[in-house]
C-alpha cells in the first residue's frame, strides 16, 4: 500500500516514515509543503495521503486546501488529516463531498501506533477515521431540527463510534452489549437516516458522513 505524508516537521515526518514502513506500507515520498504534496500525489497516485493541516508558508490550512485540491484531481483519494487542536471547519470541508475515504486525527493519537496505523489502513479501505475529540466537539454542536435530532441518545453514541471507525463487535465491547444488540441500532440509524438496503460498509461510510457534516451552529 502505497502513502504519500505531508509534514512540515522533518522528525515527525521522519518518524511517520519509519512507522508506517515498519507496518507495511511503502511511503512512495515525503514531503513538508502543499505544492510539493500535490505534485507526489500526481507522481506516485498513492493508495492514502497523510497530510498536516498547516504546512508552510502560512501555517494555517496548506494542507487542508492541498488535500481538497488532490481530491478534485484525484476523485475519492484517501486522505487522513493530522492536526494539533480540534479545528471544525477542517472536518467539515474534508467531508463536504461525501465520498468518505477520509481521516482527522489529532497529532497526539499517533503515540498510539495500532490506532494510527488501523486509521491509515481503514481510512485507505474508503472507510473513516475521525478522532474522538473531533466527534465530540462537533455532537455538541448540533441542532435538534437535523435529522440526526430522531435518533434516540443510544443511537447517537453508537453512531459516534461508527464514526470512530469501531465495528459492532468493537461497540458491542465498549458498551458492554451483545453484538446483536449493536446490529438493531445499525440497522435503526440507517432507516432514519434514509439510507435503504446496500452495502453495509456504504451504509456505514453514508452514516458517519451525515453525522459529521452537518453545519455548527
Amino acid at each position: 500500500m502505497r502513502v504519500v505524508i505531508a509534514e512540515d516537521l522533518a522528525l515527525l515526518r521522519d518518524g511517520l516514515t519509519r512507522l508506517l514502513s515498519a507496518h507495511g506500507f511503502e511511503v512512495a515520498e515525503a514531503v513538508d509543503n502543499g505544492p510539493s504534496l500535490l505534485a507526489a500525489i500526481d507522481r506516485h497516485r498513492p493508495d492514502v495521503a497523510v497530510i498536516d493541516v498547516r504546512l508552510p508558508p502560512s501555517f494555517t490550512d496548506e494542507g487542508l486546501r492541498a488535500a481538497l485540491t488532490a481530491r478534485e484531481r484525484l476523485p475519492g483519494l484517501p486522505v487522513l488529516i493530522l492536526s494539533q487542536y480540534v479545528e471544525q471547519l477542517y472536518a467539515r470541508e474534508l467531508l463536504s463531498d461525501r465520498s468518505g475515504a477520509v481521516g482527522y486525527l489529532l497529532k497526539d493519537r499517533i503515540g498510539d501506533v495500532e490506532q494510527f496505523v488501523d486509521a491509515v489502513r481503514r481510512v485507505a479501505g474508503g472507510g473513516t477515521a475521525m478522532d474522538a475529540e473531533v466527534i465530540s466537539q462537533l455532537l455538541t454542536r448540533r441542532g435538534r431540527d437535523e435529522p440526526l435530532g430522531g435518533l434516540t441518545p443510544r443511537e447517537r453514541e453508537v453512531l459516534g463510534m461508527m464514526a470512530e471507525g469501531m465495528s459492532n463487535i468493537a461497540i458491542a465491547a465498549r458498551l458492554a452489549v451483545t453484538e446483536k444488540a449493536i446490529g438493531k441500532h445499525t440497522n435503526n440509524i440507517f432507516a432514519k437516516l434514509g439510507l435503504p438496503p446496500s452495502d453495509d460498509h456504504n451504509r456505514r461510510v453514508m452514516a458517519v458522513l451525515a453525522y459529521l457534516e452537518a453545519d455548527p451552529r
